[in-house]
């Protein structure tokens, strides 16, 4: 076979082709794509797979299932793990006590046997065969409980494996730390290292069924499941009213691990049993009814959910996505349903759970020690409420681990976090789990509404009453979609060179434009060294314009998904009503 010298320089060519016939790609399931590619000369194709490695995003490792480095399969993952493993046996000299926490969801490709499950049994048996203690769910479970099992049991860390609301084609390597938050820099930098220095396969690391012989090996479901729901309570405060709700509610577990945990969650809050949409209750790793398997879509993929509600007579639909980690709200209004975006669906959640932290601690007057966290490209109501309210209100880079090691530093110092939350639908209520939670967000929107029912209001109209009080915030976000690295960091250099080099644009349209932060770089024109307070992020774009009319308008790259996406806020002042709220969201259309 024969490669241009060009590409044998790119990345070794000759080298890796070789080194991809000795791996055993055969125990990976892929052995006839890697056979197939260097027998048709696939040049590029293989050059794609082999010549880099997943790195970690917002949510851990996360790629589509198949043959190569690049890739995730049981090699990818058994060289992920070695690597784990390697660093935390530095970082923790009681990690043979400590033990660590793996979970899966239901993701799996029929061609190749990859699956969650499998892939969770392969992560286990590396840490096994180094005699360290593993808690391996014995079933699937809403991501959720992975790191509340590391607080939970004091494990050193914890993987999921998961891609969440990723289309189906993926699946992803997601690592929690000691203090149940998604790990973040240095730790992830320094497992990428050790996992390039511990690429070869240890003999036992492909035996899988260290998981059932092992005496190192425990199931937490039992313990996990009933402490959750026991300390679920601690976000429900009005048991005996949910009982008498007249309220009906659809839940859509989207294929994924949700159906039963939520069942489970609203019987905890003492709620009527959601119904279930029957062609999502169970998992389905095709997700055979849904066009893409993210509910932050909307409508479009809430159909059966919207019908199913019709004929029940429910006005409150919540779907959970695959991994039960985020949440979807939709409510039946004036014989039309509105689908929440995540930033409405936040600013109801922090208004009621100030409200009942506020009933509990009457005699809480100074609010410092409580606290609330949004990412800095999701809607800034939460920064409205603290400045009426006098709590405390701080803003993370996007992505829940900035929110979840956030929450680690304000607990250490006798703070009281009662919510947070990032726009793309990720809510978490209360401080039992450092990450978003679905499971415990369906139950405490159903009981939210509950409540508001007995006041004669509607999720929609209390949310008019927020706007009210602490003024109207107007989002519209989106993305779009590139799978060509090269063509976004064009768009991205144009922006930061607009006119001339190192010059920002001055304004959009007749918009002026008075403030530019660029994590990217570091840069930001309102500080008075020019410098971002927020942590630098070199490896992900984010640009974000202030205008001088108020509108705030960020553009960044996902860390899961080749999409490139945009988000844009209006904030009017409090106790002002947007009576030109047209001309703003035009703005908001212009600046899109």
């Amino acid at each position: 076979m024969q490669f241009t010298a060009e590409v044998a320089e790119v990345c070794n060519f000759r080298a890796l082709t070789e080194q991809s016939r000795k791996i055993p790609w055969v125990l990976t399931g892929h052995k006839g794509t890697i056979e197939s590619l260097l027998h048709d000369g696939n040049v590029i194709e293989l050059q794609r797979r082999l010549c880099s490695r997943m790195s970690f995003g917002t949510a851990g490792l996360r790629a589509a299932m198949g043959a190569g480095f690049a890739l995730i399969n049981d090699l990818t993952i058994i060289q992920s793990t070695q690597g784990l493993y390697k660093y935390l046996s530095i970082y923790f000299p009681d990690l043979g006590k400590r033990g660590i926490v793996v979970g899966y969801d239901t993701r799996g490709q029929e061609a190749s046997g990859c699956t969650s499950e499998r892939l969770a049994k392969l992560t286990a048996a590396v840490m096994l065969s180094k005699d360290i203690p593993v808690y391996l769910f014995s079933t699937y479970v809403p991501t959720p409980f992975v790191p509340y099992a590391v607080k939970n049991l004091g494990a050193a860390a914890g993987v999921m494996l998961t891609a969440s609301h990723n289309p189906k084609e993926d699946n992803g390597y997601k690592v929690y730390w000691v203090n149940g938050a998604q790990i973040s820099a240095p730790h992830d930098k320094e497992i990428l290292k050790c996992i390039e220095e511990s690429l070869e396969p240890w003999p036992e690391s492909w035996n899988e069924n260290l998981c059932s012989s092992s005496p190192l090996r425990s199931d937490p479901l039992v313990c996990i499941s009933k402490c959750y729901m026991e300390e679920l309570t601690s976000v429900c405060f009005h048991r005996e009213l949910n009982a008498k709700t007249p309220l009906k509610f659809v839940h859509s577990a989207f294929h994924g691990v949700g159906h039963n945990y939520v069942q489970q969650a609203f019987a905890v809050f003492n709620l009527p049993p959601p119904i279930p949409v029957p062609e999502q209750k169970d998992p389905d790793s095709e997700f055979s009814t849904v066009s893409c398997p993210n509910p932050e879509e909307g409508e479009s993929v809430l159909e059966l959910s919207l019908r199913l509600a019709g004929k029940e007579g429910a006005t409150i639909v919540l779907a959970t996505d695959p991994d039960a980690d985020r949440l979807a709200v939709a409510e039946k209004c004036d014989n039309r349903w509105k689908v929440f975006t995540g930033n409405e669906m936040a600013a109801l959640l922090g208004w009621w759970m100030l409200l009942n932290w506020k009933d509990r601690h009457p005699e809480m007057v100074d609010m410092e020690s409580v606290c609330m966290l949004a990412t800095t490209v999701s809607s800034k109501i939460l920064k409205a409420f603290a400045q009426i309210e006098g709590f405390h209100f701080e803003e993370t880079l996007p992505g829940f681990k900035w929110i979840g090691n956030k929450i680690h530093e304000l607990e250490k110092k006798g703070k009281v976090v009662l919510f947070a939350f990032e726009e793309s639908i990720g809510f978490m209520c209360g401080s039992m789990v450092p990450d978003k939670d679905g499971v415990s967000a369906a139950a405490v929107v159903a009981e939210m509404a509950a409540y508001l029912n007995t006041k004669n209001l509607t999720l929609n109209r209390q949310l008019e009453n927020i706007y009210e009080i602490y003024g109207p915030h107007i989002s519209r976000t989106s993305y779009v979609i590139c799978h060509d690295p090269p063509t976004i960091k064009r768009i991205f250099s144009r922006l930061r060179n607009w006119n001339g080099k190192d010059e920002y644009p001055d304004s959009c349209g007749v918009y002026r434009i008075t403030h530019i932060r660029d994590v990217t770089t570091g840069y930001d024109s309102s500080q008075p060294d020019h410098k971002c307070v927020l942590p630098l992020t070199k490896n992900s774009q984010m640009v974000t314009f202030t205008f001088h009319s108020g509108i705030v308008a960020t553009l960044r790259t996902s860390g899961t998904e080749p999409k490139i996406k945009y988000y844009t806020e209006f904030c009017a002042l409090p106790g002002k009503r947007l009576v030109k709220r047209h001309k703003a969201v035009s703005m908001l259309g212009f600046c899109k």
